[in-house]
């Protein structure tokens, strides 16, 4: 059977899937991105990147001069289809991976002998296995490989494949995190990761690791919670030190000294897409044996109240307070805000009435709607015009422009300043 990897259909153009439809087309793949926003969709086809990404906005316009890149709302035929749609939890932090489920319906259709289905969205275990059973439902006159960890080689003539990959991308450095970092391959069937491991083969210079689909779905898993889990020991370890009046930048600086301790850094909590989702997903397939990464779960989720709190004390006695907030997004220097423990944090003053909030957030340029219609939320562009207005700051998100922000004012003199990421200490 004569393999193909010319047409590329990825669903899902968002924080991973535009970033990668873009790169691909740069490589001379044809790459069609399927969003069911007709506005992504839309600008996309204009040339405006939706989202904040350094060299995004030039590789578009690469691909789509070229003809190589292309939106639209509906797949159509290709070679390859790569699923990058997002995978939340319910409210009860279950796994929802309808938006999976809907990408794989979508391109049931089209698919054809030959071709390769790859998920890339984060996904708990047994999920690959499960969008196999939605398109053998479907279609019934396609071979559809079963959940197979053996060694068999041998390749059924008229099959399709079926792989988990799951994606390893930092925003802020997608580009050369696409090519530089190993990827793990994880075919439903020997076949099927022996067939993905040749297509990214063709623009990843990393270690290509090939394995089945439910530990390639676990691994992915293992490594957001790995982090989820050392986190929350930092975490607790500032509730601790704040109890104990011990500086806690100053402790953990000591204690990494040690030539095996390596504690990560504190913060007001943990927010994007990955690490404060997918520790769940491990938790809901095994609740009995999972108790410490229910516990570090817990324990991330408290702390944006613990910096409100911080903050509402701070307020104290300062009659109409003014609270600069330094920082909106989930971490430094990119836009997304995606669960996002700034915003939670910024949401209970809001609900408490704590007083008029100046937030610096450079990446956006408007914010969010659930802020949007609050009068005592301002958008300021210059951090400095905040600090100086500000009788409390409070630093959330350490974006490198906030290096340079001058704390020698009235701010600091009268001990004002809610430092929930350790800049100013680091800086120093």
């Amino acid at each position: 059977m004569k393999l193909g990897f010319e047409n590329v259909c990825i669903m899902g153009i968002g924080y991973v899937g535009l970033p990668t439809a873009s790169f691909l087309s740069s490589k001379g793949f044809n790459v069609l991105g399927v969003d069911t926003q007709a506005e992504i969709v839309d600008a996309v086809n204009s040339g405006r990147a939706h989202i904040h990404e350094p060299d995004l906005q030039e590789k578009m316009a690469e691909g789509l001069s070229t003809g190589r890149l292309r939106a639209a709302g509906v797949p159509s035929k290709a070679d390859v289809f790569i699923i990058t749609v997002p995978t939340p939890v319910n409210e009860d932090s279950s796994p929802d991976i309808t938006c999976v489920e809907s990408a794989i319906r979508m391109i049931s259709p089209f698919v054809k002998p030959g071709n390769l289905v790859i998920i890339e969205s984060t996904s708990p275990v047994g999920t690959t296995e499960l969008m196999a059973d939605i398109i053998r439902a479907e279609r019934p006159d396609l071979k559809v490989p079963g959940f197979d960890s053996s060694e068999k080689n041998e390749i059924d003539e008229g099959q399709i494949f079926i792989s988990y990959c799951p994606e390893r991308i930092l925003p802020g450095n997608m580009f050369s995190e696409l090519v530089e970092n190993d990827r793990i391959i994880g075919g439903i069937d020997r076949p099927s990761a022996e067939t993905a491991k040749s297509f990214y083969s063709r623009f990843v210079s990393g270690l290509l690791l090939t394995t089945d689909s439910r530990t390639a779905e676990m691994s992915k898993l293992a490594e957001n919670t790995f982090r989820d889990v050392n986190i929350a020991f930092a975490n607790e370890l500032s509730l601790i030190c704040e109890k104990l009046g011990i500086d806690i930048w100053e402790m953990i600086s000591l204690a990494n000294r040690h030539p095996r301790v390596n504690i990560h850094s504190p913060g007001p909590g943990v927010g994007g897409h990955c690490i404060p989702i997918d520790p769940w997903f491990i938790y809901h397939s095994a609740p009995d044996t999972s108790r410490l990464i229910r516990t570090a779960r817990e324990i991330n989720d408290s702390m944006p109240s613990f910096t409100f709190s911080q903050i509402r004390a701070a307020c104290k006695d300062v009659p109409d307070p003014v609270i600069a907030i330094l920082g909106l997004s989930y971490k430094p220097d990119i836009d997304d805000l995606r669960t996002s423990p700034a915003l939670e944090i910024v949401k209970k003053l809001i609900e408490a009435r704590a007083g008029k909030l100046l937030v610096v957030e450079p990446f956006i340029d408007r914010l969010p709607d659930c802020l949007e219609q609050c009068s005592d939320v301002s958008l300021i562009n210059d951090p400095s015009e905040a600090v100086n207005a500000a009788d409390v700051v409070a630093i959330l998100v350490p974006h490198t422009m906030f290096l340079d922000i001058n704390l020698n004012g009235k701010t600091a003199k009268r001990h004002r300043v809610i430092d929930a990421t350790g800049m100013l200490r680091n800086r120093d």
